[in-house]
């Protein structure tokens, strides 16, 4: 029978008589205060409020299955029973807690204040040796683990040997053996997984700290263990942790409120925290904190619980709010948001907060993101340019990992295909995006130097922690081959399915859509080669034809998407008005128009409604294959290859939406979608 079983009955209700019995698994149940490491969840919607008692549950059963030392099983048992009670009780228990002074948000001091309160009541005497010895266990519950992470610093676990040493009900109990059954119940707990990364440095630790040795870890190794790895850690940053941070606070959730940023966000937090601190010298009051040379814990799951939302099931950052949290650090006049740090009773809680109207816009991004719906996509649009945001198919805030799979997955063959044409030992490839032909020119030229580039600092940093998390062997550097020439000069550069981008995006003499954006990009690009070296481009197509095409219908949910287009498309400038789209016919679901108006509406409708608001701002062909060839011939480059076809993903996904046919009614061929241009210097 698992614990679950022992004290619930099959609808989840705690069994007759077991409340009066087990103090602790009332508080633990009869609660309406839910507190949840986000973390540790996989959905905010999943959030039951059982999560705490659900945890110790499956501490008690981890205990059952690994431990036969009888006196080392009641021990732990009762520590597992009682360490999370500060986080349940009624709202009038925690307030006459609050009021002994209880300090609920450092919950293993106060589980053991309260297992001590329950311990004592109705009798006079003091508690008992084993009494004692729980409740150091609850008081220290979780150090080791804490420790391991570097929240804080290995002397905290000197109140373990000090009890080691001083309790005469541990003298016939292998200690260190109670300490490892201990933790592997409260890690194990939580992930078996992590227990495994974890278990010989628990092992290795508790040794330690029973011998008496209480060496600290050093500053970068600390710094290490709270960030992920894909976040580079450099002397100077270790340097400025050991002086104002680790010699001063105890660092609670900061893998899960701070993950997200980089070194330098997270730099740029802490000096605000120890700006406002400073402000002690000013002779600031503080009225719940007393003195705030008092602050031992900072707490950063405010943070965290708010940083966290729902996006298609799964547990997400708020990239909404992480992004105007960037941009407040890089400019703390940056309206609308600041810094917040409440101090109680010995804490201080980090979070940010939002002025009411940043937190509506917010919420409205939230839910256009999620409603999918036409309408809503191209209202965030809008929004962009106030986040800061890179409007083109690399930002797709929480979507973006989905798309960059697809990409990644999409053109397989002609991506392998142009890599082929790489010449000499520097290549080059402009807008890396996703990285994926960084990976392929890497695992077909080894021993080549590999460089990707993209304007987006943001891109950067996300390729930057793939090349340290998967250990690549390509850099990776901010450039834009629109305002200059790349420098060294290289033997290779490659333009995979950005050059029509560029075109796009690019704010020209004449606005967007200004074809001189792709000749200056190509003319610095031709520039920075090397005599022999080579431009090789992979991307859309126009046609020279002026021919018109039909589309059909299967639905009309594709009509109502065209109709859409025809309002929010502002490329093909060289196109008027009324041959644009001709005819549109609602009852048969049929429209008409020039070829390469209703070529760019099919590679755009192909992506479907999420990608919508992206794919509608860009202009897939912007040559002619001709218009290729005379233009990098007016270079002074020699032709390799140029030929355009069509993409066999197009046609296959399109045919199941609609038909394509000419004037006539006759079907078709796809026009060609996609173009390999290839020349030498």
């Amino acid at each position: 029978m698992n614990n679950i079983e022992k004290y619930f009955d099959e609808n989840g209700i705690v069994k007759p008589g077991v409340l009066s019995e087990n103090p602790w698994l009332r508080l633990l149940t009869e609660t309406d205060n839910i507190y949840v490491n986000a973390e540790r969840i996989r959905s905010v919607s999943s959030i039951s409020g059982r999560e705490t008692v659900e945890y110790v549950m499956r501490t008690l059963d981890i205990l059952d299955e690994i431990c036969d030392d009888r006196n080392i099983h009641e021990i732990v048992s009762e520590v597992l029973k009682w360490s999370e009670v500060a986080k349940g009780g009624l709202e009038s228990e925690r307030s006459e807690w609050l009021e002994r002074g209880y300090p609920l948000d450092i919950h293993n001091e106060a589980s053991a204040m309260i297992y001590s309160t329950y311990m004592e009541s109705g009798r006079e005497d003091s508690k008992s040796s084993r009494e004692n010895v729980i409740f150091s266990l609850i008081k220290t519950h979780g150090l080791i683990g804490q420790c391991i992470r570097g929240e804080i610093p290995v002397s905290h676990n000197k109140c373990l040997y000090e009890l080691s040493q001083n309790t005469e009900e541990l003298k016939d109990i292998d200690f260190e053996k109670l300490l490892m059954t201990l933790n592997e119940c409260i890690v194990r707990a939580v992930s078996d997984d992590i227990w495994k990364e974890v278990s010989k440095d628990a092992h290795t630790l508790i040794r330690r700290i029973l011998s008496g040795d209480m060496t600290e870890f050093s500053p970068k190794y600390r710094l290490e263990k709270l960030c992920p790895a894909e976040i580079d850690i450099f002397d100077e940053d270790a340097v400025f942790f050991e002086n104002n941070v680790f010699n001063r606070f105890e660092l609670w959730y900061f893998t899960s409120a701070l993950a997200c940023f980089d070194m330098g966000q997270i730099r740029t937090i802490f000096g605000k925290i120890l700006e406002y601190f400073n402000l002690e010298d000013n002779e600031q009051s503080l009225s719940e904190s007393g003195s705030i040379s008092s602050i031992s814990h900072l707490n950063f799951k405010p943070l965290a619980d708010s940083l966290w939302y729902d996006y298609e099931g799964a547990k997400h950052i708020n990239v909404y709010k992480k992004r105007i949290i960037e941009k407040y650090l890089l400019d703390a006049s940056i309206q609308n948001v600041d810094l917040s740090i409440a101090v109680k009773n010995g804490s201080a809680f980090i979070d940010f907060k939002f002025s009411e109207v940043c937190e509506k816009l917010i919420d409205f991004c939230v839910a256009a993101e999620r409603s999918g719906l036409l309408t809503f996509e191209k209202s965030i649009i809008v929004l962009y340019d106030m986040f800061g945001f890179r409007r083109d198919a690399f930002d797709r805030l929480n979507n973006e990992e989905k798309y960059l799979d697809t990409m990644n997955n999409v053109t397989t063959s002609t991506k392998d295909s142009i890599i082929s044409h790489v010449t000499g030992e520097t290549v080059v490839d402009v807008g890396s995006g996703g990285g994926i032909l960084l990976d392929r020119l890497e695992q077909k030229y080894p021993d080549k130097t590999i460089i990707g580039t993209d304007i987006s600092a943001n891109v950067i940093d996300t390729l930057i922690q793939k090349k340290n998390k998967e250990g690549h062997n390509w850099d990776v550097k901010v450039h834009n081959f629109v305002e200059g020439t790349f420098e060294p000069e290289v033997d290779s550069i490659i333009f995979s399915s950005i050059l029509h981008e560029i075109y796009s995006y690019t704010e020209g003499e004449k606005g967007r859509f200004d074809i001189d954006s792709v000749k200056n990009a190509l003319k610095f690009a031709y520039d920075s080669l090397k005599p022999g070296g080579r431009i090789i481009i992979r991307d859309g197509i126009k046609t020279d034809s002026s021919e018109t095409r039909r589309v059909t219908f299967k639905d009309r949910a594709g009509l109502d998407f065209f109709k859409n287009y025809m309002k929010d498309f502002k490329g093909l400038k060289d196109i008027p008005e009324d041959k644009r789209v001709i005819k549109i016919d609602e009852d048969s679901l049929t429209v008409s128009g020039d070829i390469n108006f209703i070529r760019e509406f099919m590679y755009t409708y192909t992506w479907g409604n999420e990608s919508y608001a992206h794919e509608v701002q860009e202009q897939f062909g912007y040559f002619t294959l001709r218009e290729y060839k005379n233009y990098m011939e007016e270079l002074g480059a020699k032709i390799i290859k140029a030929e355009e076809f069509l993409e066999a993903g197009y046609p296959d996904n399109l045919g199941r939406y609609l038909i394509l046919t000419d004037e006539s009614g006759e079907e078709v061929e796809y026009p060609e979608s996609n173009c390999i241009i290839v020349v030498e210097k």
